[in-house]
């Protein structure tokens, strides 16, 4: 039988499953996480899919600047946690107009999206063990066919440095991310990688000569791996 609980932080609770806690709270909390994640992607406007709810606070944090926030959970139980959650409550009130929440698994969810429907994806999935198939490189094609040409995603990975298998599992994220055409920063105080479509503009490319953005971009790229 699965085990659920919340525990107390700085500020929101944060949920455990089986033991495991389902949020970042080494050197922040589960509010300034989701705070976090929307601040690195610089979302300001626009069309988010936020994939695996949990109990709600990156979408909420999203749907304050976003025009319109998709969110996806399966696991029922969570959502009936979210519900009894104060901190929650933004998912399920008027005051979340711009917040849709679907009950259903991301993987075969995913599928039903147009291509280049969002300018922002949050992954946030469980650990590899627990949901192997949300680290694949199927489903990250996926990823790529629904988010629009310039758009961002941030992709949570928890315990940079840890293995799978004997394999990183930092490195095998990024290596198959890259493989559907993104292309990668590491972000290791926010556990985890923005990557970018093609067609997204970073500020210091004016002025740039070819040479000198490509030259850039493969600088990047290396110290992503460092």
């Amino acid at each position: 039988m699965t085990v659920y609980k919340l525990i107390s932080t700085d500020d929101y609770p944060a949920l455990v499953i089986d033991g495991i806690l389902m949020h970042c709270i080494k050197w922040t909390s589960p509010k300034k996480d989701a705070e976090n994640k929307v601040k690195i992607l610089g979302i300001k406007k626009g069309r988010v899919l936020d994939i695996c709810t949990g109990l709600g606070y990156t979408a909420i944090a999203a749907s304050r600047c976003a025009d319109e926030v998709v969110t996806i959970e399966k696991d029922e139980n969570v959502i009936e946690i979210a519900k009894n959650n104060e901190y929650s409550a933004e998912l399920f009130t008027s005051k979340s107009k711009n917040i849709k929440s679907i009950i259903g698994d991301a993987y075969d969810e995913i599928e039903k999206f147009d291509d280049e429907c969002f300018d922002y994806l949050i992954h946030d999935p469980p650990t590899l063990s627990r949901a192997g198939e949300l680290y694949g490189e199927k489903f990250y094609k996926n990823l790529y066919r629904v988010l629009k040409s310039g758009g961002k995603l941030f992709h949570y990975v928890s315990k940079p440095g840890s293995k799978y298998r004997n394999k990183s599992v930092e490195k095998g994220i990024i290596n198959r991310l890259r493989n559907v055409g993104f292309e990668v920063k590491i972000y290791e105080k926010a556990s985890g990688v923005v990557c970018f479509k093609k067609g997204f503009k970073f500020g210091w490319e004016e002025g740039l000569s070819d040479t000198k953005k490509k030259l850039y971009s493969i600088e990047l790229q290396h110290k992503s791996l460092e």
